[in-house]
């Protein structure tokens, strides 16, 4: 049976002013950890769409080119995106001849007072401009609208990933793009003919904890207002973001879980402290 294309996105009215949100709240959170139900997955086809790319180029569903297409969202103000670039430059230096990769720009996870969410397509574009030269992208970038009407059908996570053959069908998707072990691991088997290992990555502890070390970039871009919205929605988050400072001769990478073993550490002394005393 062929594949029937899915809605471009959510039709109620409201749907894209909820979507460009001002401040990170408790609901965002526990929408970025979890994929909704009809978000596609591998095997189901892409929602139509129809993009501009910042070098003059269209990113369309009805003309994705001969090869397997990376699709990955992700945005300037995004921790874990901050954490996918290397990953998915050293993918990109080594599946670039058989593999089209894109990064469609979102809103931002993580607005600020200074970096806010973009409300026309001029600060859209420009945001999506800021993204590629902050990463270095060294390939297409391509600027949903400032709905997100393609973010939005995809289920909108800040940095997820999908891998997406010629025709318009996943055949992976990986919840967050500094995964490189997922991501290389379905690149492998796509361009070699088989179906990948896995149709989808759900890790979260790891992708989440290389992304901690760089909440408190995010936030030095965006504007203290990001790290106020933290601590309210994910207190856990912004005190490992802020014990992240103390390893700054660290990779950022690894210092959420430099943050999480001080934790462990504060937390075991506490412990001992609390038992010597009763």
């Amino acid at each position: 049976m062929p594949h029937l294309p899915r809605a471009t996105a959510p039709t109620r009215p409201d749907a894209g002013a909820a979507y460009r949100f001002d401040r990170f709240t408790v609901r965002l959170l526990v929408d970025d950890l979890t994929f909704g139900r009809d978000a596609p997955g591998a095997g189901d086809p892409v929602p139509a769409f129809d993009l501009p790319t910042l070098d003059g180029g269209r990113f369309r569903s009805g003309d994705l080119g001969p090869r397997p297409v990376l699709l990955v969202f992700g945005s300037r103000t995004c921790p874990v995106t901050e954490s996918a670039g290397p990953v998915l430059r050293r993918l990109y230096d080594e599946y670039a001849d058989r593999v089209r990769f894109v990064l469609v720009n979102t809103r931002e996870a993580h607005p600020g007072d200074v970096f806010g969410q973009p409300r026309t397509a001029g600060e859209k574009r420009a945001h999506a401009e800021e993204l590629r030269d902050r990463h270095g992208v060294p390939f297409e970038v391509a600027v949903d609208d400032v709905d997100g009407r393609l973010h939005r059908a995809m289920s909108p996570k800040p940095n997820s990933a999908y891998l997406i053959d010629p025709g318009g069908v996943v055949r992976h998707r990986t919840h967050w793009a500094n995964d490189e072990r997922s991501l290389r691991s379905a690149l492998a088997a796509v361009v070699a003919g088989r179906t990948p290992p896995r149709p989808h990555s759900r890790r979260m502890a790891g992708p989440l904890l290389r992304a901690v070390g760089h909440l408190p970039g995010v936030t030095a871009f965006a504007g203290r207002t990001v790290e106020r919205d933290v601590w309210r929605a994910a207190p856990p988050l912004a005190l490992l973001g802020r014990l992240s400072r103390l390893f700054p001769w660290l990779p950022a990478d690894r210092r959420g879980p430099a943050a999480v073993a001080l934790l462990g550490v504060l937390l075991a002394g506490l412990v001992a402290a609390v038992a010597a005393l009763t």
